[in-house]
């Protein structure tokens, strides 16, 4: 394996808070939909307060490619702020929604 394919290859866990108008717009679904396509295991969900909390975990490339498509979300959503942390991978390799 070329340092490429290894970098590809990488597991990486991100936990990501969204905020603005991302709840009933489709957000979850979407985000689900993207996860699951791109064969990330993790969740989402809608927290008390407004914001969509979602934790992505595999491919590296994967992962980062719907960490940033949070900061746009669905065609309705309206995104304001988007929050990452990384996180230690736990293994999870379905995804979930809450």
């Amino acid at each position: 394996m070329n340092a490429c394919s290894a970098e590809l290859a990488r597991v990486i866990r991100r936990r990501v808070l969204v905020e603005g108008r991302v709840q009933g717009v489709g957000f979850r679904a979407s985000c689900a939909a993207r996860a699951r396509g791109a064969g990330v295991g993790g969740s989402v969900r809608n927290l008390a307060d407004g914001r969509v909390e979602a934790v992505f975990e595999g491919a590296a490339a994967s992962v980062d490619a719907l960490v940033a498509w949070c900061e746009h979300g669905p065609r309705c959503a309206h995104v304001g702020q988007v929050v990452v942390s990384p996180e230690e991978p736990q293994g999870e390799t379905t995804f979930r929604v809450g």
